[in-house]
């Protein structure tokens, strides 16, 4: 593995050392040979839950810089990105999933996501296939 996209659940874990987030994934995120991807989807799902009172982070903190800090490569949100997600089958109705499944398959990056349903979509997946 070169590449790999955190799913923001993953993300979110491994920035607050959740036990929940498994070895081989923490693994393949720390490993110095592996280009670690956060999108801007999960960015915007995180300050949605945020906004909503489903995730607390300290105040004046931008999930954004934080993954950038730990070394993480920001992926924008492309219209190649936005048509690839639009044209998936319906397997999983979240959008930011879906969004990240385009990403993953469109960059040619492993999806780090302990979601099984979207390796329904045929991507490339860590942690969900190793249960």
């Amino acid at each position: 593995m070169t590449g790999c996209l955190l799913d923001t659940h993953a993300l979110l874990w491994w920035l607050a050392d959740d036990p929940r987030l498994p070895a081989v994934a923490r693994t393949a995120i720390s490993s110095p040979s592996n280009e670690v991807f956060v999108s801007a989807a999960s960015i915007w799902e995180a300050g949605i839950k945020q906004a909503i009172g489903k995730l607390t982070l300290a105040a004046d903190t931008s999930l954004g810089d934080i993954a950038t800090d730990e070394g993480f490569t920001p992926l924008p949100i492309t219209h190649e990105h936005a048509v690839a997600a639009a044209q998936l089958p319906p397997h999983h109705r979240d959008p930011f999933d879906r969004m990240l499944v385009a990403q993953a398959t469109h960059e040619g990056l492993v999806l780090v996501s302990g979601d099984r349903t979207l390796e329904r979509y045929g991507v490339t997946t860590l942690w969900a296939a190793q249960d």
